[in-house]
C-alpha cells in the first residue's frame, strides 16, 4: 500500500470516511436510519407488510419477500437530477443498485422466518458524494433489524430471520493508490473501482470491480479486497455498537 496521508481530505490510504448512524429518521417507516458516509447521506427505511408478492401465492412459496428501491434524490447531486418518475422509466444504474441491496439482505435472511410478510427498504440518497450503494446497503441492514425488533416485540414472529450482519464498502487504484472508501472526486478519476459486500462473519456476498479503460492485476486485485475487508470489519462494529445503543441483539 501506498502513502498513508495523500489524500485531499487527509485521510490514509486504508481509512473510511466519518460514518455515522442516526435511528428513526422516517417515524412513519417500521425502522428507519439515516446513514452518513462523509458528505454522502441516505435515509434507509424499512417498511414491513403483511403480505408477500402474487407469485409466491400462485406458486405457493413459503415464507415471506424481501425487496428493495434505491432513488437519488433532485438535489442529492451539484446538478439537479430528474425523478425517474418525470422521465417515465427507471434508469439502469437504479435497476442495478436496488437489485444489489435486495441481493445483499436476502443473503443473511431466512425468509422463510419472516413469516406471510415483505420487507420493503427504500433507500433515498438526500446527497452524494461517492459510495452511495455502499452506504445503501450498510444502513438498510440496520433499518431492516430495527423494523424486525418490532415485529419480535409485537410477537407477530417468533424468532430473528436475520443470521448475520451485511455492510458495504468501495475500493479503488486512484493515482496508483490502493484507497479505501473513495469520494466522489476520487472515484470520478480511479483508474479501478470496485465494490464490496461483506457479512459480519466475514463471508462475501457481493464483488463488483471494473477498470476504468484499464486493466489490474490479481496483486492489485488482492490489495482491494485487503484494504475492503478492514473497512468491512470497522464498518461491523459500529452497526454492532449502534444496535447495541438500541437495545437490540442479533
Amino acid at each position: 500500500m501506498s502513502s498513508p496521508a495523500s489524500r485531499a481530505d487527509g485521510r490514509s490510504a486504508d481509512q473510511l470516511r466519518r460514518v455515522t448512524f442516526e435511528a428513526n429518521i422516517a417515524p412513519y417507516a417500521t425502522g428507519s436510519v439515516l446513514v452518513s458516509f462523509g458528505l454522502t447521506r441516505v435515509i434507509c427505511a424499512a417498511t414491513i407488510e403483511p403480505n408477500v408478492p402474487t407469485w409466491m401465492k400462485q406458486q405457493r412459496v413459503p415464507g415471506g419477500w424481501l425487496t428493495a428501491e434505491y432513488s437519488m434524490l433532485p438535489y442529492s447531486t451539484l446538478e439537479r437530477k430528474q425523478r425517474d418518475s418525470s422521465r417515465g422509466k427507471i434508469d439502469g444504474r437504479t435497476i442495478e443498485i436496488q437489485r444489489l441491496i435486495g441481493r445483499s439482505l436476502r443473503a443473511v435472511i431466512d425468509l422463510q422466518k419472516l413469516g406471510q410478510n415483505t420487507l420493503w427498504l427504500d433507500c433515498d440518497v438526500l446527497q452524494a458524494d461517492g459510495g452511495t450503494r455502499t452506504a445503501s446497503i450498510t444502513g438498510a441492514y440496520l433499518a431492516a433489524r430495527l423494523a424486525i425488533q418490532k415485529l419480535l416485540d409485537d410477537k407477530k414472529i417468533p424468532e430473528n430471520p436475520l443470521a448475520d450482519s451485511v455492510a458495504a464498502v468501495s475500493a479503488g487504484i486512484c493515482g496508483g493508490q490502493t484507497l479505501l472508501d473513495l469520494n466522489y472526486l476520487e472515484d470520478r478519476d480511479a483508474e479501478v473501482d470496485a465494490n464490496i459486500v461483506m457479512t459480519g462473519r466475514g463471508q462475501f456476498v457481493e464483488v463488483q470491480g471494473s477498470g476504468e479503460e484499464a486493466t489490474f492485476s490479481g496483486e492489485q486485485l488482492q490489495s482491494l479486497l485487503g484494504v475492503a475487508q478492514k473497512g468491512l470489519k470497522e464498518l461491523a462494529a459500529l452497526q454492532t455498537a449502534f444496535l447495541t445503543k438500541h437495545l437490540l441483539k442479533f
